[in-house]
């Protein structure tokens, strides 16, 4: 829904399959725009099962598969603490400073001991991109 839960702007008719995906699916990758609108610090309403309390949660509610295992942002990559399952730092693309990542949240970040520069991208990666932006741009300009 869109808006207040009890008196919403729009109700939309159900996840889409994504609930189905999210428990299903061996494990997850999420790709966002990081910013404090989607890094909520807690989630009102959710459609699809992440990792609920944390911990052994998926487990203990007969989940066997692994759920979301990496989040990719603009600004770094996350990947949940293995006892925790809190989205943790592990990478920051360059350029980018924790003050950067902790502005664009709505908790306090966890970052890696350990933490790296997210390497650039090769140039095979970077023509797949640009041909599949081009190929995106080319059917939204046919409807």
């Amino acid at each position: 829904m869109i808006g207040d839960y009890h008196k919403p702007k729009v109700r939309l008719p159900g996840g889409g399959g994504a609930p189905e995906i999210a428990s299903s699916s061996h494990e997850v990758y999420i790709t966002m725009a990081q910013s404090k609108r989607g890094m909520v610090e807690k989630i009102d309403f959710f459609t699809s099962f992440g990792h609920g309390e944390g911990g052994d949660h998926r487990k203990r509610l007969g989940i066997e598969t692994k759920g979301p295992t990496l989040l990719i942002t603009d600004l770094a990559i996350w990947r949940p603490d293995p006892e925790t399952k809190e989205f943790t730092v592990v990478s920051m693309h360059h350029g980018v400073t924790r003050d950067m990542v902790q502005e664009t949240c709505g908790w306090e970040v966890k970052f890696a001991d350990k933490l790296e520069e997210t390497p650039p991208p090769s140039e095979l990666e970077l023509s797949t991109l640009r041909d599949l932006k081009a190929r995106t741009d080319a059917a939204h300009q046919r409807k």
